[in-house]
């Protein structure tokens, strides 16, 4: 498969440049043989440790752009050139193949159910709006290969990517590509455990960045809640005059709960304004 990966993406760009991360198997070889440029890692380290290796490559070997995609064969090689188009035309610093626009390949249901999970919480994060935010399909432009000064583990890479250059005000554009899932050698992770790891590390990012999002808003949401059980209570005890004790607790909880958490949401968003301005 990674042969046959090389071979037909060396017909759209000048040097195909594979990680090995790690492998017990042939994969460097074969992937030499065929012609690539070959990055060996001695340890497994994960997805973004490994790209990140092959991107600062191809910045040694002196590329102004980049074409990233997964190793597994999903991604038609096909695609490169409209993916690097919007680069060449200097309308884009990152562009992004989306699964998503101009639908043709065949998705699994709980495939589109867990990209847009995925999608919904990148974006609420995030400076720009994506409908395929974790495709490893993409192509970076000279100024996305200069601030690639970030930190990412594993599989959030992407995810990370885009909250990145969003607040480096760097150009993101999505283009359609095919998807084929029908390949002998799939995803190394089951898709649930893999989307509920990025699924935690972009709550704990949004709660980061933008505190009065994740914890302000749900705590509004419960003082009101708490509220309007309160006054159920209280109407309940003027009808029977037996006092609602189940429905007083519930009502304090909640008001207390969510004055805690909204609280905490403006303290957090002023230490993040704070922060920034130091920055600055």
């Amino acid at each position: 498969m990674i042969g046959t990966l090389v071979l037909r993406s060396k017909m759209y760009v000048d040097t195909v440049i594979v990680v090995d991360d790690g492998s017990t198997d042939r994969t460097s070889k074969v992937a030499e043989m065929a012609g690539a440029d070959i990055v060996q890692l001695k340890e497994n380290h994960g997805k973004a440790y490994a790209l990140m290796h092959g991107i600062q490559r191809a910045k040694e070997l002196g590329f102004s752009t980049v074409i990233a995609l997964d190793g597994d064969g999903q991604h038609d090689p096909g695609d490169i050139a409209s993916i690097a188009q919007p680069i060449l035309d200097d309308e884009a610093d990152m562009v992004i193949g989306s699964r998503f626009l101009d639908i043709s390949s065949q998705i699994p249901f709980y495939r589109k159910f867990g990209q847009k999970t995925l999608n919904f919480f990148t974006n609420a994060g995030s400076e720009v709006k994506t409908t395929d935010s974790q495709s490893g399909f993409r192509a970076l432009g000279k100024s996305a290969l200069e601030n690639m000064d970030f930190i990412s583990n594993g599989y959030n890479i992407e995810s990370d990517m885009i909250h990145h250059f969003s607040s480096r005000n760097l150009r993101i554009k999505e283009v359609p590509i095919e998807i084929n899932y029908d390949v002998p050698n799939k995803h190394k992770q089951h898709p649930v455990p893999h989307g509920v790891d990025i699924l935690v590390n972009l709550v704990g990012f949004i709660g980061y960045k933008r505190p009065l999002l994740f914890f302000g808003l749900p705590g509004a949401f419960l003082s009101f809640l708490g509220i309007i059980i309160a006054t159920i209570a209280v109407s309940q005890f003027y009808a029977s005059h037996i006092f609602p004790f189940s429905l007083t607790v519930i009502a304090a909880f909640a008001v207390i709960l969510g004055l805690l958490l909204f609280a905490s949401g403006i303290i957090l968003n002023t230490i993040v304004a704070i922060m920034k301005s130091v920055r600055n």
